[in-house]
């Protein structure tokens, strides 16, 4: 069987868990009961035994499908000799309250409507639970289907019969006739609904939230669909923002370099609340910080990259059962990288916490009581290496981007400290480690011999990082360095127009990896405050030109656009919304340069 192209799939949420679906109509990705949970279906990972949800039209050719305009419904019309079908995926949800906005319910909903002629519909669900360790045994209850250990319940007007492992089922359907498949992850039985309904509501509340914004600039509609991705990855019970909701999808085809990225990544902080607020969604940017926060408060000294969705972390393994996407191998789950030391995180957190109570004045004194504590971290440890930000599996270094990050954490701290009026901080020790720090990065992180800021002290080599440099105000835009270093950036990391590397270095890993396209959005937020606006909106267009069929990202791509990495990637929808933001009030240039220092609040 041939692998589908990573961003040929669907991503569908209602905010508890996530699913993707393939053109074919097959679900190749599903954990219960939440996120960060075991796959029962994971034939993406493993086409053989992952276990997979088919719905299809018998002769059909690729449906043309989209999603429904303000939600995460996949609609797919199916044309076939005969006959033509209109298809609706989703995750059931619907609105909830300020503590919980949206409510899962948890149902995977698939309907089917006959528009013209007949077609004949087939369907099969063989759950492997443990990312394919096995199988389960179907029985019935009553009117509905259970899986085994799965936690998994089916209801359907099609005739599903039992073969092994599977439940089957196929029908000819008539103009006007509707079939609907409902599989419930929740626990106890799927309660008598109307899929009718349950659509209505789903797509109501999809709407109701993206209706929030009043973003009519550039890229209105990337913004828009961006954001929704962003909500969709957003766990409804603490706010926490995952990065993907998928596992080792691999950053080179038939590599080793896969990871799990069903966790929150601190470093997503300031950009997240950036782009909520910045678009309306001031109560989904309140969860998330207070998770943050609450999160930080109970790291004692050392602040973790990255934690779970419920706070924790899950160690890393290999799934020696299965064969991975494309033969890309090993499959792993869990994360390494939580053990790590990375400077760059302390700044991200002190950054977003400004931005909030800049744009609120909400913080609490137990709140900076708790970011006070990792300031005063960043000050006493800001000269010792760490891994860096982009997690490389080796010795810790000097890298430049954590120095940078470091000194935005104590910038941050004493902005706070005046905003709080809090006389107690150690404002003057804090300055005086900021300035060294600013010193310590331009005479040492700054190569005169290539004419640019590289990746760690001692070294000739790029990181693209250091793309951000003016977007948290270290240096101005248009400083000759930071020209220097953009230009630089582009011409030695790029692998194709508009398409740039983190880095190239030797990581500790056999192969390479793509285009990030993180860096490379931040590459057009980069040349807005470097003032070159007609270059910037240039490789926007083009990136925006890469999206998969369904609007959507993974987190790398080749340079013949082959999407690589875990997908949907929420760092790459945040980086275009800020992209597409600062590219939008680039005609008020001093006001942008105020609010990459934040020391204004954000350009519309």
């Amino acid at each position: 069987m041939s692998t589908p192209p990573i961003d040929s799939y669907a991503f569908l949420s209602d905010t508890h868990t996530g699913a993707l679906i393939g053109a074919d109509g097959t679900v190749d990705w599903f954990c219960v009961p939440h996120f960060e949970g075991d796959a029962v279906f994971a034939r993406l990972l493993d086409r053989r035994v992952g276990g997979a949800f088919t719905l299809s039209v018998d002769g059909h050719a690729e449906p043309a499908r989209r999603y429904l305009p303000g939600t995460l419904v996949l609609e797919s019309a199916h044309s076939v000799d005969g006959g033509t079908a209109i298809g609706q995926d989703f995750l059931a949800v619907r609105a909830g309250d300020a503590a919980q906005p949206f409510r899962a319910g948890m149902l995977l909903v698939r309907r089917l409507r006959v528009r013209q002629g007949s077609v004949r519909v087939r369907a099969e669900v063989t759950p492997r639970p443990g990312y394919g360790s096995g199988p389960v045994d179907w029985h019935r209850d009553d009117d509905q289907w259970v899986a085994g250990d799965a936690g998994l319940r089916l209801v359907s007007e099609l005739p599903f019969r039992v073969d092994g492992p599977t439940v089957r089922a196929e029908a000819v359907l008539h103009e006007g006739q509707t079939v609907d498949v409902l599989l419930g992850y929740g626990p106890g039985r799927i309660e008598a609904v109307d899929p009718a309904d349950l659509l209505e509501q789903t797509c109501r509340t999809w709407r109701e939230w993206s209706d929030r914004s009043d973003y009519t600039g550039r890229g209105r509609e990337q913004v828009r669909h961006s954001a929704a991705v962003l909500r969709g990855l957003s766990f409804d019970e603490t706010g926490a923002l995952l990065a993907a909701p998928t596992a080792s999808l691999p950053e080179e085809i038939g590599g080793v370099r896969n990871w799990d990225y069903r966790f929150t990544w601190h470093r997503d902080a300031a950009l997240l609340l950036l782009a909520l607020f910045r678009l309306g969604h001031a109560e989904e940017g309140r969860r998330y910080l207070h998770f943050l926060l609450t999160t930080c408060a109970g790291a004692g000294d050392v602040l973790t990259p990255l934690v779970g969705i419920h706070g924790v972390t899950r160690e890393e393994e290999v799934l020696e059962h299965l064969g991975g996407y494309a033969g890309s191998r090993p499959v792993r789950i869990g994360n390494e990288a939580a053990q790590q030391l990375q400077f760059d995180t302390y700044g991200h957190v002190l950054d977003a916490a400004l931005s909030y109570q800049q744009l609120t004045g909400e913080l609490s004194g137990a709140q900076w009581q708790a970011l006070r504590r990792h300031v005063d971290t960043m000050a006493a440890r800001w000269r010792e290496p760490d891994h860096g930000v982009w997690e490389i599996r080796g010795p810790c270094r000097h890298y430049v981007n954590s120095k940078v990050m470091a000194w935005v954490c104590l910038d941050r701290g004493i902005r706070l400290a005046g905003l709080l009026g809090d006389d107690g901080a150690p404002v003057e020790r804090w300055r005086t480690e900021r300035d060294a720090i600013h010193a310590e990065v331009l005479d040492r992180g700054y190569d005169r011999g290539i004419d640019s800021f590289v990746l760690a002290y001692d070294s000739t080599e790029l990181d693209a990082s250091l793309l951000r440099m003016p977007l948290v105000g270290f240096l101005p835009g248009d400083d000759p360095r930071v020209l220097a270093t953009i230009a630089r950036v582009r011409r030695d990391l790029a692998v194709a127009p508009a398409l740039i590397r983190r880095y190239v270095v030797d990581d500790g890993l056999p192969g390479e990896e793509g285009a990030f396209l993180l860096c490379s959005f931040e590459l057009v937020s980069a040349l807005v405050l470097a003032g070159q606006r007609d270059e910037a909106a240039e490789v926007f267009d083009r990136l925006c030109a890469y999206a998969g069929p369904l609007g959507l990202y993974a987190e790398q791509l080749d340079a013949d656009g082959t999407a690589l990495g875990n997908y949907p990637q929420a760092f790459t929808h945040l980086a275009l919304i800020e992209a597409a933001l600062n590219l939008d009030g680039s005609g008020d240039r001093d006001a942008l340069h105020a609010w990459a220092e934040r020391t204004a609040r954000p350009v519309h």
